[in-house]
């Protein structure tokens, strides 16, 4: 069986991280290793991490690294750059893998050599272990999966109707020599890195719960805060526009007009109206030229 490498980028988890890493100990894929990193944590995720490794660590092989913070995408490659696996199976501290995640997911891949990476579904589970929702991408974001069973369908679910949530992807090693790992940066650093393999075809998708997706205090409080989203949103775009010119049409006018539909959040949250209006003229346009197949200005340019 091919080697899979659990990264785990930590930090400030150590409610949360043991139950973690004995989830990667529980489930039966024989052929693993964990190689986690605490970036800088302020709490006990240190001391929870040394600890469990005295009991478990004779049985598998775990790298740990401790190091001042940088952030998750420069974590996300350090990770990757110290993993010896053929794939990489994503993970995040304070959620926790599924029993048989990883074999559906290798499964996946071996019979799609072509695949970069496979996605697959969560459940959501509160900070007490207790299930919210049975499907993170139905139930807690509201996406249509059927969309994600063919190339043109993750295309527009990745660039639309952004729904991956939590350590759903195992992906190929190889895969990160092709879309240049992850941006150092940003805080988006999943949809860029996502928006680049689908891009390429390179992304697949399995209608398997593989992983649990915790919301606590913590990751809740940063989304409802206006001026947090404001940031994150404002990255949001500017990805979108950065990642346009990698599609062809009509998803490249789709991508456009996303950018446009972030644009029309910002200006609601900053309370611009004439901002707002723009935002949604522009966004309804370019989503009537992508379904009906019209050159955008830009392409009758070029073609000029």
């Amino acid at each position: 069986m091919p080697l899979v490498s659990v990264l785990i980028p930590a930090y400030n988890h150590e409610r949360f991280v043991q139950r973690c890493l004995d989830s990667v100990l529980e489930d039966l894929y024989p052929s693993k290793e964990i190689i986690i990193i605490d970036d800088g944590s302020t709490d006990g995720t240190h001391e929870r991490i040394v600890e469990w490794m005295a009991r478990h660590g004779d049985k598998l092989r775990v790298e740990y690294v401790r190091r001042a913070n940088r952030g998750i995408a420069a974590t996300l490659n350090e990770l990757a750059a110290r993993a010896h696996g053929e794939f990489l199976r994503l993970g995040a501290s304070d959620d926790y893998l599924l029993p048989g995640g990883l074999e559906a997911q290798v499964r996946y891949l071996m019979t799609h050599p072509f695949k970069k990476a496979v996605v697959g579904d969560s459940i959501v589970v509160d900070e007490n272990g207790l299930i919210l929702h049975g499907s993170g991408m139905h139930d807690l974001h509201g996406a249509n999966k059927k969309l994600y069973r063919s190339n043109e369908g993750i295309r527009r679910a990745v660039i639309s109707q952004w729904a991956i949530g939590g350590p759903v992807a195992l992906v190929r090693k190889n895969a990160l020599d092709t879309v240049d790992r992850w941006t150092e940066g940003l805080r988006i650093d999943d949809w860029d890195f996502f928006l680049r393999l689908a891009a390429r075809d390179g992304l697949g998708f399995i209608d398997v719960t593989v992983c649990a997706y915790r919301i606590h205090g913590n990751n809740l409080s940063k989304t409802r805060h206006r001026e947090t989203r404001v940031v994150n949103l404002i990255e949001s775009r500017h990805v979108a526009m950065r990642r346009a010119h990698l599609f062809e049409e009509p998803y490249r006018t789709l991508l456009k007009a996303q950018a446009h539909f972030i644009g029309a959040k910002i200006a609601f949250l900053q309370r611009r109206l004439l901002l707002l209006v723009f935002h949604m003229t522009m966004y309804l346009s370019l989503i009537l030229v992508s379904k009906l197949g019209l050159p955008t200005a830009h392409s009758v340019i070029k073609e000029a």
